[in-house]
């Protein structure tokens, strides 16, 4: 996997606004956010629900636009990008992990993992190479010919990561990923996102409404109405807990 090669803002927010319309009726969401993450930080967004974290997550995942502002990601202006290029976008520099994993129960594992890599050039034997590594990096090669039906809830996130590495992301966005999982489990997905940040310096956004799966992130950032509340560096931040 390949690692960033400057210090330019992976994310860039500048001033962004975000409402809804449901009728006649103006709904905002997100009041003036600012926001930087630089190549390989690891961003931990707490906040009560409809604090805006989840908005400001898919604004930064190009699932949306801002309603004003600027989102600027791996140097492209979001906000100012057509439908068909934001897809092709994000299917090179965005991972995504889900807290329901969002695989096809159709699938094996392996062929959830190969799924993203279909709407890439790489050739049939590339694809190959980079499900095999991205299983093994989250410890399931064994696994990759069992449907989703024969693994365990933690089994089945780490297929969902590793479908979001397979393309060799320049972003990881995770939206609860431990929130439907057993304390084990989730401590066994909180230390692999560890690693992918550490060992492969991914850089990663994770919505969390656990106090402690955010100490595990380098930075926790606290939103609510739609404002940003306090961002402070987890200078004990490790991979393990206690």
């Amino acid at each position: 996997m390949s690692t960033p090669s400057n210090t330019d803002p992976v994310v860039l927010v500048r001033d962004v606004y975000k409402e809804f319309r449901k009728g006649e009726t103006v709904i905002p969401v997100l009041a003036g956010m600012d926001l930087e993450l630089l190549p390989g930080d690891y961003l931990a967004m707490m906040g009560p629900s409809g604090s805006g974290k989840s908005t400001l997550l898919n604004l930064i995942a190009g699932l949306d636009k801002p309603t004003s502002g600027s989102v600027i990601v791996c140097g492209q202006d979001l906000g100012k990008t057509s439908q068909s290029a934001l897809a092709k976008w994000r299917s090179r520099h965005v991972g995504f992990i889900f807290q329901m994993y969002n695989l096809i129960p159709v699938l094996t594992a392996y062929e959830n993992v190969e799924l993203p890599l279909t709407l890439t050039p790489l050739s049939r034997k590339q694809r190959v190479e980079q499900v095999k590594t991205a299983l093994e990096i989250v410890g399931l090669g064994d696994r990759m010919d069992h449907y989703p039906r024969q693994l365990s809830g933690g089994q089945e996130q780490r297929v969902s990561i590793a479908r979001a590495i397979a393309t060799d992301p320049t972003l990881i966005v995770a939206d609860e990923p431990t929130g439907d999982l057993d304390a084990k489990s989730g401590n066994e997905i909180l230390e692999l996102m560890h690693r992918l940040n550490e060992e492969f310096h991914k850089t990663i956004i994770m919505v969390t409404h656990d106090p402690s799966a955010a100490a595990r992130a380098k930075r926790t950032l606290t939103m609510a109405d739609g404002r940003l509340v306090s961002d402070i560096q987890n200078s004990t931040a490790t991979g393990t807990t206690a």
